[in-house]
C-alpha cells in the first residue's frame, strides 16, 4: 500500500507537470519493472483508477522509447572499494547503460572492468534509472519513477469530454439541492466532438448522473441549467409516481 500511494502521488505530479487534467483519460502509465512485480491486480487497479489511465506497464515494455541511465551508488561502493571507488564508478558510467540494466534485471549482478580489474557489482551497488523519451511526462520520487503517455487518441479525447460533462452535471445536481439518490431528466446541446462523445457514452453518462433520460434538446422552461466549455445542459428531478 505504501508503494501504491507513492506511485499515485508521483503519477499525479507527472500529470500536473504536463498540465493534464485528471479527468482526461490516458492510455497508460509506466512504472519500474521492480515496482510492477511487487503489485497485485487489486493495487494496480487502484493506481489505474487514481491516475485515470487504461493500463499500467513497465518502462521496458516500450522498447526504444526507454533511455537508461546508470550510475554507481557511491555510498555502498565506498565501503567495498575505498580509494578505488571513483575508478569503479567511472567504469559504471562508461558502460552500455541498456545492456547493464538488462543484465541487472535478469541476473541481479553485472561485471564491470576498471583499471584495477574486473569486478562483480550487485543491484545495490548500481543505480539504474529508466526515462521515457518525448511524448511522455515523467516524475520521480525516492527512486520510483512514473511516466504518463500523453498521446491522446480521438477516443481518449471523447472520454475526457464526457468526464468534463459528467462533472458539470454532478455540480448542477448538487447546486440544485438534489439528493444523491434522486433520478433526473437531462437535456443537452453540443456540437462536433462533444456531441459525438455524449452519444457514444450515453449509457455511462446516465448511470453516473442517475438520468432516466438523456435527450439532445434545448433547455426546457423551468429546468436548472449549466454548461461546460463544450456543452450546455439542463436537468430536472424525475417525478416519482
Amino acid at each position: 500500500m505504501e508503494l501504491t500511494r507513492r506511485l499515485v502521488e508521483v503519477g499525479r505530479a507527472a500529470r500536473a507537470a504536463a498540465e493534464m487534467k485528471i479527468r482526461q483519460p490516458l492510455a497508460r502509465a509506466l512504472i519500474s519493472s521492480s515496482a510492477l512485480a511487487r503489485l497485485n491486480s487489486e493495487l494496480l487497479a487502484e493506481i489505474r483508477a487514481e491516475l485515470n489511465v487504461e493500463a499500467i506497464e513497465s518502462f521496458t515494455s516500450v522498447g526504444d522509447l526507454v533511455d537508461y541511465v546508470v550510475k554507481a551508488n557511491f555510498r555502498v561502493l565506498g565501503k567495498r572499494f575505498g580509494k578505488d571507488t571513483a575508478a569503479v564508478a567511472a567504469a559504471v558510467a562508461a558502460a552500455d547503460a541498456a545492456q547493464l540494466a538488462a543484465q541487472l534485471a535478469a541476473e541481479g549482478r553485472v561485471d564491470v572492468t576498471y583499471p584495477g580489474g574486473t569486478v562483480e557489482l550487485s543491484e545495490e551497488e548500481v543505480i539504474v534509472s529508466e526515462r521515457p523519451s518525448q511524448g511522455w511526462s515523467v516524475a520521480n520520487e525516492q527512486g520510483e519513477p512514473v511516466a504518463l503517455d500523453l498521446e491522446l487518441t480521438p477516443e481518449l479525447i471523447r472520454q475526457g469530454l464526457v468526464r468534463e460533462f459528467i462533472r458539470g452535471v454532478q455540480e448542477l445536481r448538487k447546486n440544485s439541492g438534489l439528493e444523491v439518490s434522486d433520478r433526473i431528466r437531462l437535456a443537452w446541446s453540443a456540437d462536433g466532438d462533444m456531441a459525438k462523445a455524449i452519444e457514444e457514452f450515453k449509457a455511462m453518462i446516465k448511470a453516473e448522473v442517475l438520468a432516466v433520460e438523456l435527450t439532445p434538446d434545448p433547455a426546457p422552461a423551468g429546468w436548472a441549467t449549466g454548461q461546460t466549455d463544450a456543452a450546455d445542459f439542463a436537468l430536472t428531478k424525475q417525478d416519482v409516481t
